[in-house]
């Protein structure tokens, strides 16, 4: 019999672990997907719903990739719900935190990983990091939203890369895809889309680069408010055709929670497509 968590018997393969004292101090050990856990800090970066909604959204657009980028990796946990959903894929993720790609290392050591996901610490936008004959089928980015002069920074210095543009922006995150994009490969991506300019970030630096948005899903966190963020597929322009370049499909709104504070029954159901309890 598999194991439950919170009712719910948790599919996909067994991790085998690692010793209990190989555990770094001040983290907690949380499930990401299915029997698959994710180390993270208690007082650092935490993982999101953007983390596992840009996984989702990336590998339903592209599921039979075989190779997969991940931008901006840091604690891994975009990479790993898409490594679950791909069982068959190899994996690079870049990441210029060493404090993050350190606990990603032991997440992956803890579930299995090694042998098909390569992490490479390094600013991505460094040519030094990604090899220019480097493409892959899928690649996936969480970038941080705000300029380093906007908001507060907050109390630990891991979350400042991961909520602010200390190493590159949305625009940059579009410009390494698509240079790695294998022919007919996706990008993937979560970005605000409120205020409008925002929005406005994600379609200058998706036009500037040459990628066109083929589907846009914006997310509402809760049932009768304003979306407030988006998820991007997009393909490099030029593998369109050309009257097809300029058309975005705008889905519904995914809503993750309902007026009364419950899971919406549709990301409940999404949850479930990830190995997560409804």
């Amino acid at each position: 019999m598999s194991p439950t968590f919170k009712g719910y018997v948790l599919p996909g393969p067994t991790p085998p672990g690692i010793p209990e004292g190989d555990y770094p101090e001040g983290t907690s050990l949380d499930s990401i997907s299915g029997q698959w856990k994710l180390f993270q800090y208690k007082k650092g970066h935490r993982f999101s719903t953007d983390d596992v909604l840009v996984a989702w959204y990336g590998t339903t657009n592209a599921p039979t990739a075989r190779r997969v980028l991940d931008l901006g990796s840091g604690i891994g946990s975009v990479g790993m719900v898409a490594a679950w959903r791909l069982p068959g894929a190899r994996f690079v993720t870049v990441e210029a935190q060493d404090i993050s790609i350190a606990l990603a290392r032991k997440s992956a050591a803890f579930n299995g990983l090694t042998e098909r996901y390569e992490m490479r610490l390094g600013d991505f936008r460094d040519p030094a990091v990604l090899r220019e004959d480097e493409t892959f089928d899928l690649v996936l980015g969480s970038p941080p939203y705000f300029p380093l002069d906007q908001g507060m920074h907050g109390d630990h210095p891991q979350k400042i890369a991961c909520r602010f543009e200390v190493r590159g922006d949305i625009g940059d995150y579009c410009a390494t895809a698509v240079k790695h994009l294998a022919p007919a490969g996706w990008f993937s991506c979560v970005f605000p889309v409120l205020p409008a300019h925002q929005l406005e970030r994600v379609l200058d630096g998706a036009k500037k680069a040459g990628l066109a948005i083929v589907k846009r899903r914006d997310v509402a966190l809760k049932e009768g408010e304003p979306p407030l963020l988006g998820l991007f597929a997009m393909a490099r322009a030029s593998d369109l055709p050309e009257s097809f370049r300029e058309k975005t499909w705008a889905e519904p709104v995914l809503t993750i929670r309902r007026t009364d504070g419950t899971v919406h029954p549709e990301y409940s159901a999404i949850k479930l497509s990830f190995g997560f309890p409804p």
